[in-house]
């Protein structure tokens, strides 16, 4: 049914008892939920957020790790007409205190009157929420779990297309989060292109099995929200059970007859390096009839690695579809056609570098100085892209330009930022920050603007760096980053990678070899840190600037592992957990203190009242 906004597609959900969600636990246990369960739960958890005081527009900060308890939470919220605000939980002991920082600051953006976490995270993130000034508590997700008062009410928020369903704060890999202002209008509209126009799924058809963090819009608006609206059921791995495990995605695949799945470039490079012969002989991986790919710039080598290996379990190349979007698009810009395969580009490095021109190249091999680019497919209906310079003109065809985006999917701005919503949405256009041109119709993404590496007048896009240094033997894939500094006569380039070597001066010597047998490119600096120490986004993409910040800093490689509890600081947690227990008390004095002046001002108030009613009597 094509429902009007998010609120009517929960309610279209009564008395449908088929399969919605599987969650998946790390133990390999499975709960599921029908339609009609999670509108229930919806519906539960919405009284209970009316029963703690909150009203229409009112934000909710969610940090709740574990599916089962974001998504009917998250629901719940916007079903009440709350607006959630998903925010990514603690993935590592030893960035506690920087994760504490980064929390803080996005809650005191999104102003939340609430906090909803688990009883384990709340003896934490009280830490965190005693600087919060907006908040007036915290719920748990073992309170929501229960039955609401009866006497609350359960009915639906009523909302219209212009209002906000939830602030989806950016990944930050280019500068600070900035919460992006959803409308019902704008999720409705890139549901049913994603689902409709893109993907044309079918009920009763289509399975979805994902990993992605629900935080995050892929997860979120790909495999939450967007099922909703279209009877979608979709299987959910723990995205901590992947990490450890990448080839339980496939596994999950084979079992569930998963049809489709979503995940950025470095999940299939993983997925490729991990999978063993004995695996691969029990998976029918036939099943499936998209694996979507997006988030980050796609390499086409990776792609086609990942075809190549598992060609034998039934993957075709026309089951790849690699994809363009971002977070002020609502999720998805541009898709392949559902029946095409991967595609690819291969233009003039000369011409690219130092004119900003895709020339078609005319060399069979990249290494003779060819560049070769993924084609992300059209702009869904209803919608438009081009690729602009700085003066804002519209370039032709084959121009590398600033892309921008038009149509009913683009979100209406940052929440309480009128200058960063000016800068990005003025004017009629999406100003995407990505760098790209277009032919006949067909997007090609080539980088970040604000990435850029200039060396000598020449352009460099920093992932081709990346990808040919993730190529030498001891790199980590998918953890190198690349940017440049100031040097003494131009631009200097430096590349960070992490690896296990215990040869770091010639893995140093492979690095700086590799690149300039590749692109003909000297580099300055090559740095070796020690594995999840360099700093990534909540969605896992490297934060270029803040590692350039870092080694100007000469403090690279020392923020410790990402993964919890691996060789985590137990004295950092011990830390929080005491910040946390002086934080909840402080709170509760505010709020006691707070509460006695208003009771004081309704006692003055009603002083003065009678004393006026005496005057005039």
């Amino acid at each position: 049914m094509d429902h009007a906004h998010l609120i009517a597609a929960i309610e279209g959900l009564a008395g449908n008892s088929d399969v919605a969600y599987t969650f998946l636990s790390s133990d390999g246990k499975e709960e599921v939920f029908t339609w009609d369960t999670v509108r229930a739960e919806a519906k539960n958890r919405a009284a209970h957020l009316r029963a703690q005081g909150l009203k229409k527009g009112d934000r909710l900060a969610l940090v709740m790790p574990d599916g089962i308890d974001f998504v009917p939470t998250f629901l719940g919220a916007v079903y009440a007409g709350v607006i959630p605000v998903p925010l990514y939980p603690p993935l590592s002991l030893g960035k506690l205190d920087s994760y504490i920082e980064a929390l803080v600051a996005i809650m005191n953006r999104a102003e939340p009157t609430h906090l909803a976490t688990n009883g384990k995270l709340e003896q934490v993130l009280w830490s965190a929420a005693a600087r919060v000034p907006s908040l007036k508590g915290v719920i748990t997700a073992e309170k929501l779990r229960e039955p609401a008062p009866e006497a609350q009410s359960r009915e639906p928020a009523q909302v219209n297309g212009d209002d906000i369903v939830f602030l989806q704060f950016t990944s930050g890999s280019t500068s600070l989060p900035k919460g992006v202002e959803v409308t019902h209008s704008s999720l409705r509209a890139n549901a049913w292109a994603i689902m409709r126009d893109g993907l044309q799924t079918v009920t009763g058809r289509d399975v979805g099995v994902s990993w992605l963090p629900l935080y995050h819009d892929m997860g979120l608006i790909g495999f939450v929200l967007s099922p909703v609206f279209h009877l979608i059921p979709v299987v959910f791995i723990p995205t901590l059970s992947f990490v450890r495990n990448a080839t339980l995605w496939l596994d999950v695949i084979n079992k569930k007859r998963g049809t489709i799945t979503f995940a950025p470039n470095f999940a299939y490079a993983l997925a490729t390096k991990r999978a063993k012969p004995e695996q691969m002989a029990r998976w029918d991986l036939s099943c499936m009839r998209t694996y979507g790919c997006g988030a980050e710039p796609i390499n086409p080598t990776t792609m086609r690695a990942f075809t190549e290996k598992f060609a034998s379990c039934g993957v075709k190349p026309s089951h790849l579809l690699p994809c363009y979007g971002m977070a002020e698009a609502t999720l998805a810009i541009s898709f392949i056609g559902n029946d095409d395969e991967l595609s690819t580009d291969v233009i003039e490095k000369e011409a690219y570098q130092s004119s900003k021109r895709a020339e078609p190249a005319h060399v069979s091999k990249l290494a003779d100085g060819a560049l070769e680019f993924v084609n992300c497919g059209k702009a869904f209906k209803g919608h438009d892209v081009g690729a602009f310079d700085d003066q804002g003109r519209r370039l032709k065809d084959r121009q590398v330009g600033e892309l921008w985006v038009q149509g009913p999917s683009v979100a209406r701005g940052y929440f309480k930022d009128p200058e960063a919503t000016a800068r990005t949405f003025g004017g009629g256009w999406l100003r995407t920050g990505d760098l790209g041109y277009l032919v006949n119709g067909n997007v090609y993404i080539t980088g970040r603007k604000k990435d850029l590496i200039i060396v000598n007048g020449r352009n460099y896009d920093p992932q081709r760096i990346e990808w040919i240094a993730d190529e030498v033997p001891e790199v980590r894939r998918g953890s190198t980053v690349a940017f440049s500094v100031p040097g003494s006569s131009s631009e200097e380039v430096v590349v960070v990678v992490e690896s296990r070597t215990q040869n770091p001066g010639a893995l140093v010597d492979a690095v700086k070899q590799r690149i300039n047998e590749q692109l003909q490119l000297s580099v300055s600096d090559v740095v070796v840190a020690p594995p999840g120490s360099l700093p990534k986004t909540s969605s896992g993409k490297i934060q270029r600037q803040k590692t350039r910040a870092q080694y100007l800093e000469k403090t690279v490689g020392v923020e410790g592992p990402r993964t919890l509890g691996a060789n985590g600081d137990k004295l950092t947690l011990a830390k929080h957990v005491a910040l946390s227990l002086v934080g909840r008390a402080r709170h509760r004095v505010r709020r006691v203190a707070a509460h006695a002046v208003e009771i004081r001002s309704v006692s003055d108030a009603v002083n003065k009242l009678q004393l006026a009613v005496r005057y005039f009597v």
